[in-house]
């Protein structure tokens, strides 16, 4: 695969990244859900989740007020697959904090699409100065 193909996958695979939060923004259920495996796994803080514990918790309204993508990379994990990974800063919809986590997401192709098989959230850490 070339880098320009490779630049390309990462914008596509961006996109559909982006439609998630902004389902998250949205509190779209059904969007959430469009996205995701059926034997979707989220790994997060908090622990494991499945496709009905992501989408669920849009169950009233939405999540995160707003979002930012910094930091992408993309790592090809053979011609169905791709394993997209960035720096996210979101706050959610209940705070003012500004809240970040860097997040590694499978991704695989089904048919023209790709849907989200896998997520894992991992919350940034403050290191001590020195």
């Amino acid at each position: 695969m070339t880098d320009q193909d490779i630049t390309q996958l990462q914008q596509i695979i961006t996109a559909y990244e982006r439609k998630v939060w902004d389902a998250l923004v949205a509190g779209d259920k059904a969007a959430d859900a469009a996205l995701l495996s059926a034997q979707f796994l989220g790994v997060y803080p908090d622990g494991f989740a499945g496709k009905q514990d992501h989408c669920g918790q849009l169950h009233h309204g939405p999540t995160v007020h707003s979002y930012d993508i910094q930091d992408a990379r993309l790592l090809q994990l053979g011609p169905d697959h791709a394993l997209f990974s960035y720096r996210a800063s979101f706050r959610r919809s209940a705070t003012a904090n500004q809240d970040v986590m860097y997040v590694s997401s499978v991704w695989q192709r089904d048919g023209q699409e790709w849907i989200n098989i896998f997520s894992q959230d991992t919350p940034q850490i403050e290191r001590p100065a020195g």
